[in-house]
């Protein structure tokens, strides 16, 4: 089955804040009831995956203000058929942040975060969906450049106690908390 490693890392994710809870629990129900949620057309819901990209210190995350969305987000997307969340997570930081790959460090295999979000797409033809977001964590020197790709108007480190000027959703207060508390 190929959703194992998805749903073993689940089954091993253990959070101390409520609604991400509950955001596990319905990934994992999710994912082991319907075998194409990798596919972006599988609807009401498909995987996505991103990386809470931070510096070697923890002192700042790289953001990037998302053109499409018009919104300040972590790097990630979709997977595409690609079962491994982990390499998705990798392949969408390296595109999105412009960072060489060998210079983005992925700390430990484990997820740092679970979210399930509507999708903000502003097409009008789009389907209303929702994003099971499995995230990972990164390290970048935040003195290696960071370009970004045409999916963004800008792509910037941010200290983690202005995170939140630029976005205030509640799964990003969540990774920020989490931040403050590794350092």
């Amino acid at each position: 089955m190929h959703r194992c490693d998805l749903l073993d890392q689940l089954a091993r994710y253990d959070t101390r804040y409520l609604d991400e809870a509950a955001f596990v629990q319905r990934a994992r129900q999710f994912v082991a009831t319907h075998p194409d949620t990798f596919y972006r057309e599988h609807l009401p819901a498909h995987v996505s995956a991103s990386t809470w990209v931070v510096n070697p210190s923890r002192t700042a995350v790289l953001l990037m203000h998302h053109k499409k969305l018009d919104c300040w987000l972590q790097p990630g997307g979709h997977a595409d058929g690609d079962t491994d969340m982990r390499a998705v997570a990798f392949k969408e930081c390296v595109e999105e942040t412009g960072v060489s790959p060998e210079h983005v460090r992925l700390v430990g295999d484990e997820i740092f975060d679970v979210d399930i979000h509507a999708t903000q797409e502003p097409h009008p033809d789009a389907m209303p969906h929702h994003h099971i977001d499995i995230r990972y964590l990164v390290e970048v020197d935040d003195n290696v450049p960071a370009p970004g790709n045409e999916e963004s108007f800008e792509v910037r480190w941010v200290p983690v106690s202005m995170v939140t000027r630029l976005n205030n959703s509640r799964s990003t207060l969540r990774m920020v908390d989490k931040t403050r508390k590794m350092r």
